[in-house]
């Protein structure tokens, strides 16, 4: 069994429809461990009510607790949502809250030491405490995924380019790449060209770029592999690109090739587009029949 261990934030998403459990972190360990990961999340909640919660969620989910910790300084994290006609999504993050107060532990150390892959998102390094304690730990760790998450007026550019170094795969949309090498000044005006610059610049192994409607794409071994998605009508955009990085990488460490990873992952990243919340439950049929689409 291949362990996943992802850093970051753990959260309430507050939809118009109600407030349902995410963070990326936890989304995309969640997802990791549906398809047989062994997944763990290294986080705070606040000690409050709502903490308690999401302790109660994650166990009702299966997920381990034994890296969650309890901020004795802030509360939990609640997300305010807001869906456009299109079902896209914008977000209100209150700063600061739990997640911002991660400590460095021995045990998330030696966990990190133990897993396949470490991935982490930008949006926990906004605050010095957890972003001290990221870099720390990815020191330790083997395999460094890097999901980008760009959420005004959570980041900075210097502290994303330093984060970018440290990884062997970085996960942006088409969006944030654009973003990061117009601040870079790169001569480069094509996806593939963006890719390049940044891979270049960063020396990272291998980039995936999702494109929202039009699949995605994954340059590794100097080869781009693309998925040109599925179609779905669209409830929210909550969680699905989570959803497509933890499919992603489990589908990668299992040994899947490139192509066949991409698909998958692309295929259950629109089906949670097609249902309400980050974590909506994704059946093997549901995924077999939408990889039928030509």
């Amino acid at each position: 069994m291949k362990q996943i261990v992802c850093y970051g934030e753990v959260l309430w998403d507050m939809l118009p429809s109600g407030k349902k459990l995410g963070g990326a972190p936890l989304n995309v360990a969640l997802r990791a461990q549906s398809f047989g990961c062994d997944a763990r999340v290294i986080s705070s909640i606040g000690k409050d009510a709502a903490g308690d919660e999401i302790v109660e969620q994650m166990k009702a989910h299966s997920a381990s607790i034994n890296h969650l910790q309890v901020s004795e300084n802030y509360a939990t994290s609640e997300v305010l949502v807001y869906l456009n006609e299109a079902g896209s999504a914008s977000y209100e993050i209150k700063m600061p809250c739990a997640w911002d107060d991660i400590k460095l532990l021995d045990k998330d150390l030696e966990v990190v030491k133990a897993s396949d892959a470490f991935i982490f998102g930008s949006l926990a390094a906004r605050k010095s405490t957890s972003r001290e304690t990221l870099f720390a730990l990815l020191e330790a760790a083997l395999f460094k995924v890097f999901d980008v998450n760009l959420r005004s007026p959570h980041y900075e550019f210097d502290t994303l380019l330093k984060l970018m170094t440290k990884a062997d795969f970085i996960k942006l949309n088409d969006d944030e790449i654009f973003k990061i090498c117009n601040y870079m000044n790169a001569d480069a005006h094509s996806l593939e060209a963006c890719i390049r610059f940044i891979a270049e610049k960063t020396h990272t192994k291998s980039i995936c770029v999702t494109l929202g409607a039009a699949g995605a794409v994954v340059f590794q071994d100097n080869k781009f592999t693309y998925n040109k998605g599925y179609k779905i009508v669209v409830a929210d955009t909550v969680g699905s690109g989570d959803s497509f990085l933890g499919t992603l990488i489990s589908q990668l460490l299992s040994g899947a090739t490139v192509q066949v990873a991409l698909d998958y992952a692309s295929a259950v990243g629109a089906l949670v587009a097609s249902k309400q919340g980050a974590n909506p439950k994704i059946e093997d049929g549901e995924i077999a029949l939408l990889m039928k689409q030509k």
